[in-house]
Parts: C-alpha cells; structure tokens; sequence
C-alpha cells in the first residue's frame, strides 16, 4: 500500500510538473493563440491517462482548466471570466479533458488485459506441451508440480488427488498451499481466489466432473485461466492413464499370443511321444499269449492315462486360442434342438444307460450360432452333469426364448454348489472343493465353454442349491438373417 502511495504521489506531481511546464513555456516563452494552449494541454492530459491512469489525468485536467483561465483567458491574472463565450470554451475544455483522459485510460488497461491474456494463452501453451512430454501417470503426477512453478513463474504449485489421498507439491513455501483449501476447491468444484495472498486454488476437471484440485501461489491469474489450467492438467492425466491401459491391454494381447504359440509348441512335444506310447500299449492289448492278468491291468492303467493325459493336452490348447481369440467362428441359423441332439450324439458312450429329458419347445427361433462350437458348449455341460449326478437321477435340457436370445439350460440332480463356488465356478483349472478326488477332470470344461459363448455374444451362468443341484444356462442370440464369419 505504501508503496502503490508513493507512486500516486509521484505520478501527480509530474502531472502538475506537466502543467506548470506548458504554462510558463507559452505565458513567458511563446506567444500562441488560446485554442493552441488549449490543445497542448489536451495532448498532455491524454498522454498522462495513457501512462498512469484516469485519476492522475481527472486533477491534471482542473488544475490544467483553472491554469488556462487565470493566465490565457481575459481578464489575465484572475480567475474571473469576463466574456461569456469563453465560459463556453473553458466547460468545453474541462469535459474535453476528462472525456478524453477516461477513453485513453479505458483503452490502456484493455491493451494491458490484453497483453497479460496473450502473455497466459502462451504460458498455458507452453504448460501443455510440458505435459504431453510425460510418461506415464505417476511421472506426470509428480511433474505437474514443477511444470507450474518454472511456466508461470510461481512461488509454489500443489496437486492434490482425492482417489489416491496424495498432495504433490513444488516450490518455496509449497506448505503454505493449505491442504484443507485444496480438499474444498475439489469438493466444492469451484476456483478459490486470495488475491491479497497471491493463494489460487481451482479443481482439475474431466469435463465437468472434478477428479482433484491443484493450489499455486505468486502470479496473477484470473478464473478463466485457473479454469483453463485444471482442464488441461485434467486432460493429461486420462490421458497418461489411457496410454498406460493401452500399453497394459497391447501386453496382454501379446502374451495371450506368446501363451498360445507356447502351449501349441508345448502339446506338439507332448502328443509325440504320447502317440507312441498309446500306440505301443494298443499294440500290447492286443490278444496275445504269455501275458499275465497283472501285466495287463497295468497296460490298461497305462492306457487310460495316456487318454487322460492327451485331453488334458486337448484342453489346454483349445483354451489358449479361445483366450487369445484365433479361432473362427462359422455363424449361421442354427436350431436349438439340431445342437442338443448332435451333442447327446457326441456323449453317448459316456452317459451309458442315464436318462437324458429333452423339453425343447416348438416354434422356438433358431439361433446364430458356430454348430460345432454351439455342440462342443452343450457336451461339456451335460458331461459336467453327468460326471457330478447319481446315476439313477436324469439330466434335463430345457430351452426358451426372452426376447433376443434363446437361453438353453441343462440340470441335474448333484450335490449342488455353495454359493462362494458359484462365483469361481468358471474359473479356470477350478474344482468344487468336495468333488475334486472323487471326480476326474481338468477343470477347464466351464471356462472353455464360457469363452465359446461369450465369443458368440452371449453369456453363461449357474444356480445351484446344496443338495438338490445345479442349473447352468448359456444364451445365444436369436438369428436375424445374418450369417457369417467371425
């Protein structure tokens, strides 16, 4: 305040210093006319309006009119006026003056919001290419601080993030940014301005939505600007987390390939010498004499394994490329009950002498569906019920329509699944906890099943109740005319 008094002060003595210039220049120097006194006087009182504003060039202007009247208007000496008309020019002169120094002092502080607002426009430019240089989220998170210390010549910059419960700071004084005014300008989602204090806080926004709040203190910045700043350090944070998912999902993608080429190395090795050793333990089963009973239980035990073994293999392969997504589906109408019965066709050496109830409606819209995969996903739930039922309790497969798909649903009469299991049932290589030594598996059927239906678009599930047994239902998409490969 002094010192903004100091220079008040200065500026209307060179104003009057100004004055009293131009008057003994033309009263004892130069002999002029009175309009050229008055113009002169004009002249400086705008030029003065220009530099240092409207209240220095408003007293430069009385003093300027009471100088003219006492030593250019008649009677001189005196500050009466003697001829009307000159009343006339001395008001004209006045509001003149006055008029003039507000256009000029209006146009000098819009030159100057004008400049400052360029001067922001390139700092926020200058801001932003800082922060499209960063890596990933957490270098940024950590470089925004700084990036707002060193582009607006701050005092101090913070950066707080409400997901994570993290300030980060830079600068002198950083501490001085208070953290419970960084939590308000995030949970009220409005900038708040201390410009005695030089202290701004704003949120950071995605949109309309506040995702954090920064704080900087030292320059001069007004709402548009703190607005435009929380914005794009907004902008930069979705972005480091979208390049970084990016980056995340392309990994997967090529260790889902890396999986598959590997597992496909992996079974070619092992079906090699599992063809041999089938091929031998037939050869060996084949009637002959001289073979024990024991020696043949163990070839029979040998052979079973290698059965076992070789679809284990099967599965684990056929996983992987579901998993990664290179196989093909040949879509095409297919009808419900076509699917059901080609794969009570593929299962029955292994359902034996069980009763299977088929209750598949008439009139049901056939689906859009890969046959072969569409079997393959009905085989390994019957197979499951099969596998986990009494053998006296029958298996039904029921199928109805809801509108766009047809859901298909197999049931039986197991031990049932707890309602824990029922949420990692699906889950690959995972057995119900109390079947899994007195069931053999791999514990892949469901997650393969699982990945077929939801490559065609559709979607797989389980209700089960302890002791009376479970339902899996899958849903297909009701075909529209559209059959094709994907």
């Amino acid at each position: 305040m002094r010192r903004r008094l100091l220079d008040q002060v200065l500026q209307l003595s060179a104003a009057l210093v100004i004055v009293a210039g131009v008057t003994f220049g033309y009263w004892r120097l130069l002999h002029v006319n009175q309009t050229t006194v008055a113009l002169t006087f004009l002249l400086a009182i705008l030029a003065v309006s220009t530099l240092w504003g409207m209240s220095v060039a408003a007293v430069m202007s009385v003093v300027a009119m009471l100088a003219f009247n006492y030593y250019f208007l008649p009677p001189i000496g005196t500050l009466t006026i003697a001829d009307p008309q000159n009343w006339v020019a001395l008001a004209a002169f006045l509001v003149t003056a006055i008029l003039g120094s507000q256009l000029a002092a209006r146009a000098r502080k819009e030159m100057e919001a004008a400049h400052r607002r360029r001067r922001e426009i390139e700092r926020l430019y200058t801001f932003s290419q800082k922060l499209l240089g960063e890596g990933n989220v957490i270098q940024l998170l950590n470089a925004v601080p700084n990036h707002m210390v060193e582009t607006f010549e701050a005092g101090a910059a913070a950066l707080f993030l409400p997901e994570k419960q993290k300030f980060y700071r830079s600068g002198l004084g950083a501490l001085q940014l208070d953290e419970e005014r960084l939590r308000e300008a995030f949970s009220r989602n409005e900038p708040l301005l201390d410009v005695e204090g030089a202290f701004y806080f704003a949120p950071v926004r995605l949109g309309v939505r506040a995702i954090g709040s920064f704080g900087i203190s030292g320059p001069r910045l007004d709402r548009q600007s703190l607005e435009a700043l929380g914005t794009l350090i907004g902008i930069a944070v979705e972005r480091a987390r979208t390049v970084e998912l990016l980056g995340k999902t392309e990994a997967d993608r090529q260790g889902e390939r890396l999986k598959s080429a590997l597992l496909d190395s992996i079974t070619h090795d092992f079906r090699t010498p599992l063809t041999a050793i089938k091929a031998s333990v037939t050869s060996l089963l084949t009637p002959a004499t001289g073979e024990t009973p024991q020696q043949r239980e163990l070839l029979t035990v040998i052979d079973e394994e290698c059965d076992r073994l070789n679809h284990l293999v099967a599965e684990a392969a056929e996983m992987a490329r579901l998993e990664a997504g290179e196989f093909e589906l040949r879509l095409a109408p297919v009808e419900v009950r076509e699917i059901v019965d080609l794969a009570l066709g593929h299962c029955r050496n292994a359902l034996g002498h069980r009763e299977v109830r088929v209750r598949i409606p008439d009139g049901l819209p056939a689906v859009r569906a890969d046959l072969e995969r569409a079997k393959e996903v009905v085989s390994q739930l019957v197979d499951n019920a099969n596998h986990y039922s009494p053998a006296d309790r029958p298996i039904i497969i029921s199928a109805e329509s809801n509108g766009n798909f047809v859901v298909t649903s197999v049931a039986d009469h197991g031990p049932g699944i707890e309602e824990m299991e029922q949420a990692i049932i699906f889950d690959k290589f995972y057995r119900g906890k109390d079947q899994r030594y007195l069931v053999q598996g791999t514990g892949m059927g469901l997650p393969i099943a699982k990945a077929i239906v939801e490559a065609h678009g559709g979607s797989i599930s389980v209700t089960s109740q302890l002791g009376h047994g479970s339902i899996f239902s899958f849903t297909l998409p009701i075909d529209r005319g559209q059959g094709d490969r994907i």
